[in-house]
């Protein structure tokens, strides 16, 4: 019995000393001062969730919301390690109001999510307290945040008025914020204006919820400054659209037609602008992964995850499936051609606009009272606890 208790302690500790020998040169690098992560299998997450009131006063926010959603994104994936971002949005108003709450879950597909928010609009309200109450409590209640304890969760509350205290029969914001920093997510509280009274609720909301307060003007403040490269950078980014091709079951393809349709949107109705914002967040490490998904062939192909000659015809996507096996690889060569030659023509242009957003930032006032300049800073402080590291001080713009 002595040796097989031995045997089995021993090999474990042999196991785990080979481990610690094979990821020391990871562990040597962790800064001193972070506490140690697991290492996990895959990138590291960031689940992000924006609660935001869209009553009638916020109208000028929500607008800032929609042309800078892509330029907070790509802030983000300035860490290393390059996370994967997952954002998901919990829209909020008031009881008599269209509705109370309206929750989309979290998405790496962050084309998606920002089609959601094209749809959001300012109206209802005017009546003093919201349903803050309601809004957090899905926040933290309703949204499918991982267990991961590497991952970094977090909630951006956003808005004017105070929280409805006198709807008894729902949860309010001390229990729901106090649950939240048990479970490991961090509320940060973003109030539009100066109201007094929401300034002190969303003081203690953050206190409570281990985040951040800051107070940004009624529009958000956000410093959106427009380039004379982002319309050629915007059609190069539809071009880049047209590129991928989707494979799998009728189920998968299901999938990525909504992905490819909140694209198309996108493309409709964005400013140029704000798509040349989402060109340079899709050409960063976590932004292609949210661009193409999974199921893209190009991309897939040329990682060799998968072999084109292994794809049954049905789950081809549908312009290739009447070639033959010859033009297939025809096919799938000139689309991989064309997307080599947007991304260097892209890349060119973003460096340009870069250089050009940097100038114009240096002789802009009001920058760090902006929306997107607190939202970064929060989120680099908050991160690093978590192991991220950020070596640029500055939001995209």
């Amino acid at each position: 019995m002595r040796t097989k208790t031995s045997l089995r302690l021993g090999l474990p500790l042999f196991v785990a000393t080979g481990a610690l020998i094979w990821f020391f040169p990871v562990l040597r690098e962790t800064p001193e001062t972070t506490v140690p992560q697991p290492i996990a299998p895959t990138a590291q997450r960031m689940e992000v969730v924006f609660a935001l009131d869209t009553t009638g006063s916020m109208g000028g926010l929500i607008a800032a919301a929609k042309e800078k959603i892509f330029a907070i994104a790509h802030a983000m994936t300035q860490a290393d390690p390059a996370p994967e971002i997952a954002i998901g949005l919990v829209a909020y108003r008031d009881r008599g109001d269209d509705y109370v709450t309206r929750v989309t879950d979290l998405s790496t597909d962050i084309d998606t999510v920002y089609a959601t928010l094209l749809d959001f609009r300012a109206a209802g309200g005017g009546d003093g307290p919201e349903s803050v109450n309601a809004a957090l409590y899905d926040a933290v209640h309703n949204i499918s945040w991982s267990e991961d304890p590497s991952a970094y969760r977090v909630i951006f509350l956003v808005g004017d008025s105070p929280p409805h205290m006198d709807y008894y029969n729902e949860p309010q914001y001390p229990e729901t914020a106090r649950l939240a920093a048990e479970r490991g997510i961090v509320i940060n509280a973003i109030l539009c204006g100066d109201n007094a009274q929401t300034e002190s609720r969303w003081r203690e909301i953050a206190d409570l919820a281990q985040g951040r307060f800051f107070a940004v003007g009624q529009e958000g403040d956000a410093v959106a400054i427009d380039t004379p490269y982002d319309r050629r950078i915007a059609e190069l980014s539809a071009g880049l659209d047209d590129t991928r091709l989707y494979y799998g079951s009728g189920d998968v393809l299901a999938k990525t037609n909504l992905k490819v349709a909140a694209a198309e949107r996108l493309n409709r109705d964005a400013s140029a602008a704000s798509r040349a914002r989402r060109a340079a967040f899709n050409l960063t490490a976590s932004g292609a992964k949210s661009h193409y998904g999974d199921g893209e062939l190009v991309s897939d192909v040329a990682d060799g995850s998968v072999s084109l000659a292994d794809i049954a015809e049905p789950e081809l996507p549908a312009v290739m499936r009447p070639m033959d096996a010859s033009e297939r690889t025809a096919y799938l060569k000139s689309q991989t051609d064309e997307r080599d030659r947007l991304n260097r023509e892209l890349r060119e242009l973003l460096a340009k606009r870069t250089a050009f957003v940097t100038a114009r930032a240096k002789a802009s006032e009001g920058i760090e009272a902006s929306l997107d300049h607190g939202i970064f800073h929060a989120v680099r402080e908050q991160a690093g606890a978590k192991g991220f590291r950020y070596t640029d001080t500055t939001p995209a713009l």
